[in-house]
């Protein structure tokens, strides 16, 4: 646990500003990134790219060879399939404002409950995307850039 707690530290404070996986001088920073975010959420994967300031959950399960672009924010509890690509500036959330009453204000209505959000295989995620609490992505669907996920997607889906 203590492990665990160390990696997600040292990944917030460093991992995620090393320089660009894709940039002339990387200073080992694919290895460094892989190597705490495999620290702080356990996961046994390999061929992990985790991109430049993405905010990560350390409650993530991400499969085979599956990547998280720059700047994207995932939620705690969610679930990333084997050979998943995601562009950059991606949100998921798990979580919501709650907004049911009508009687008091929405910012003082605290949150709602976590619903994970569950990603299946082979799934390309474009630039920009935004996938709201509980959905989930079926197998080998394509989201364009720019998109509002709202609603499940069944398998081989193109969404936009």
């Amino acid at each position: 646990m203590i492990l665990k707690s160390i990696c997600y530290v040292v990944y917030q404070l460093i991992g995620r500003y090393l320089p660009d996986n894709d940039g002339r001088i990387t200073l080992g920073s694919t290895f460094i990134r892989r190597l705490l975010v495999k620290g702080f959420t356990g996961s046994k994967s390999h061929g992990l790219y985790i991109n430049k300031n993405a905010t990560i959950s350390p409650t993530l399960v991400i499969g085979n060879n599956s990547g998280i672009g720059a700047n994207s924010i995932i939620g705690r509890g969610t679930t990333i399939g084997d050979n998943v690509m995601m562009g950059p500036e991606c949100y998921i959330y798990t979580r919501n404002h709650a907004f049911a009453r009508t009687d008091i204000p929405m910012r003082e209505q605290g949150l709602q409950d976590f619903k994970p959000v569950t990603i299946g295989n082979d799934v390309w995620i474009g630039a920009r995307v935004t996938i709201l609490p509980g959905v989930k992505i079926g197998n080998g669907c394509i989201i364009g850039a720019g998109s509002v996920v709202t609603k499940n997607l069944p398998d081989f889906a193109i969404g936009g």
